[in-house]
């Protein structure tokens, strides 16, 4: 494809790029439009390797001849670091960016099929945690990641990057919607893991939680963990849904740990043997 040399920000084919640090946009246009960013020349070559595909590449000079290699199907945009900075709104510094079509996520029941470890985040808002987690669960052994309807995108450029790309490596989707009136869609997805043999194990605070060296002393042959919000934890729902509540043991005063460090710990200690 033909390198296309831009030098006005505000060029209408620069538009995929525009405006990166406004969540809130990227939510209204990613779903919509089917697209997600993938940053620097590592991340947009883990999403090609997956199957992913890119509909464009905007890069500075110091960074071509990689994108020719990255994506030699999708034009190319050829800018200046001040270009780049006046589309992105910050200044670009990993190379390159990709604007990518976004694949079909699969069925919760073809992510789940024949796994031993899953991890499921309820409602994590923050970009950096869900990057995290994932690079947690690529890096500890679990099969898959489920996502529920309100969790932060795994594919918005920080969670991505934050991830170093796991989230291409890792099997996931998201969770159905709820019905009407807020009903449904959690006990559909509850039966599905416990359909594929998955023991749903919450972690939280609560009174009467099994201590996690406990449960991993007993540990079923198949789990799914779940982690809840940054704030409020779980939801009441999930808790009374879950077959059994773990919680890990604190000390120094600390009553609980980062989500995302809480995943890692979780993790390492579930974690099936080779």
């Amino acid at each position: 494809m033909p390198v296309v040399r831009i030098d006005d920000p505000s060029d209408a084919r620069l538009s995929d790029y525009r405006d990166l640090t406004d969540v809130a946009l990227r939510r209204r246009t990613e779903p919509a439009e089917g697209l997600y960013i993938a940053e620097s020349a590592k991340v947009i070559a883990r999403a090609v390797a997956a199957g992913h595909v890119p509909r464009s590449v905007l890069v500075q000079e110091k960074w071509l001849e990689d994108a020719r290699t990255l994506a030699p199907e999708a034009p190319i945009y050829l800018v200046s670091d001040e270009v780049a900075a006046g589309v992105t709104g910050y200044t670009v510094h990993r190379g390159a960016l990709a604007a990518m079509h976004r694949p079909t996520l699969p069925s919760v029941a073809e992510v789940v099929a024949g796994a031993r470890l899953v991890l499921v985040l309820e409602d994590i808002v923050d970009h950096t945690n869900v990057g995290a987690a994932f690079r947690a669960a690529a890096g500890l052994g679990a099969d898959a990641v489920l996502v529920t309807p309100r969790c932060a995108d795994p594919l918005y450029r920080r969670s991505v990057r934050v991830s170093m790309g796991t989230v291409f490596q890792v099997p996931w989707t998201r969770l159905p919607e709820d019905d009407e009136g807020g009903r449904g869609a959690w006990s559909r997805s509850l039966e599905t893991l416990h359909a594929s043999g998955l023991h749903v194990a919450a972690l939280a605070l609560a009174d009467g939680a099994v201590p996690l060296d406990d449960f991993v002393a007993a540990r079923p042959a198949q789990v799914a963990l779940v982690l809840g919000s940054e704030g409020d934890g779980l939801s009441a729902r999930a808790l009374a849904s879950a077959d059994t509540v773990v919680t890990i043991p604190m000390s120094g005063g600390v009553d609980s740990l980062n989500v995302a460090s809480a995943a890692a710990v979780a993790l390492w200690a579930l974690r099936p043997a080779s």
